[in-house]
């Protein structure tokens, strides 16, 4: 079997490349336009669309280590989507410069003038202050990008030249994806109290970055579930991604859709059970008005309608409908954000909202086009795995 790319797997790529790139051209221009008028909608729907992409790609960047520690065909055939969307992450790097201007939009703890009059806030200073918080942002983005350039360079060799075509060879994959994932889960866990707990400096969750890794690892598992369901048809994909990978997807969609759930209403009992003041109006918050009804959506179309869905075995072999979960799991996990980060903001009169929808189009549109380069660079299928050619050669012939 080859890996090389069949033109009609090119041409499919690079369309979605070129209409994400138009759509992200459109968003950032919309958006920049309203930056002038508007920073604080600006800002906001800035940092839910930035939050959310950080979360495909770092969700990528664990789900490519979990398949290095523990095999499985299923990474076999999603391995070089996850990689790709990991080689994201300088682009990332790039998209928090804005976010440095829209500090003192985004959190009181960067208000000198709020920290005075704020005995709690006075108390965290040390912590959530901006040089402190700018110098952290700097070590995740290069703990990130080093595990995933060493990663991806691994992998540009095994397609190269076979170097690390053996079982030995592979192993150094797994050397770097176990202290990979822990200092992922530190970094994260950091990162997540950072950018949007520190939103509402006064409250706090010991199982918040859990929480938020839980569902970047689902976002991305979907979206490799929907980019695959768009390339499976064209060559070299055609013939390898079988029902029974999609079972398995499928299977592992559900558990990360239970495992959120888990985490989430771990946090929500926790707190409602503590009753403190300086924890529950975060929940009082959400659970009233308008965001009550959020709230009941994301529980009926993050949770109960994928998990019902899931558990039919037949479902998970059929490609489309499985892609159109998976689908639907990616637009929840931006509610679920948003539910999470809007509310700890001053509300945004209602003829700005249309911020919320444009400035993250418009740097999705443009992560999405950089992710479809990237795709079209490499193989999309690691051919020179031994456990792929043990795995898939009498598939292909």
């Amino acid at each position: 079997m080859t890996d090389a790319v069949s033109p009609a797997l090119a041409d499919r790529i690079d369309r979605i490349g070129r209409t994400a790139a138009v759509a992200g051209v459109v968003g950032l221009v919309a958006g920049g336009a309203g930056a002038i008028f508007m920073p604080a909608a600006f800002f906001r729907a800035y940092l839910l669309g930035f939050v959310f992409l950080t979360g495909l790609s770092l969700g990528s960047l664990a789900i490519v280590m979990l398949h290095h520690l523990t095999g499985g065909t299923w990474g076999l055939v999603t391995r070089r989507v996850l990689e790709a969307a990991t080689r994201t992450l300088p682009l990332l790097a790039l998209m928090f410069v804005p976010l440095v201007f829209g500090l003192s939009h985004l959190y009181v703890w960067a208000r000198p003038e709020v920290v005075q009059g704020d005995a709690v806030l006075q108390h965290k200073q040390p912590y959530l202050n901006v040089p402190f918080f700018l110098a952290r942002a700097a070590i995740y983005f290069a703990v990130w990008n080093a595990v995933a350039f060493l990663l991806n360079r691994w992998s540009r060799e095994q397609d190269d030249d076979g170097a690390t075509a053996t079982l030995d060879g592979v192993r150094r994959f797994r050397v770097l994806s176990a202290p990979g994932l822990v200092a992922y889960g530190l970094t994260v866990t950091f990162a997540s109290v950072d950018w949007v707990m520190s939103l509402d400096p006064h409250w706090y969750s010991t199982i918040f970055g859990v929480i938020v890794m839980g569902g970047q690892a689902l976002s991305a598992l979907a979206f490799a579930v929907a980019v695959l369901f768009l390339l499976r048809e064209h060559e070299p994909l055609r013939g390898v991604v079988q029902p029974a990978h999609l079972h398995d997807l499928g299977k592992l969609l559900l558990a990360f859709v239970m495992l959120w759930a888990y985490f989430s209403f771990s946090q929500f009992l926790i707190v409602w059970s503590g009753n403190l003041p300086e924890e529950i109006p975060w929940y009082l918050e959400r659970l009233h008005g308008g965001w009550g009804w959020v709230s009941a959506f994301i529980l009926l179309a993050h949770f109960v309608l994928p998990f019902l869905l899931l558990l039919s075995r037949d479902l998970k072999r059929h490609a489309g409908t499985l892609a159109a979960i998976a689908l639907a799991l990616i637009v929840m996990r931006f509610v679920d954000l948003f539910w999470m980060i809007a509310p700890s903001l001053p509300p945004a009169p209602l003829w700005q909202r249309w911020m919320d929808v444009a400035v993250p189009v418009g740097l999705g549109g443009v992560w999405l086009a950089v992710f479809a380069r990237q795709l079209a660079a490499r193989p999309v299928l690691p051919v020179k795995d031994p456990y792929f050619r043990e795995t898939f050669l009498d598939v292909v012939r």
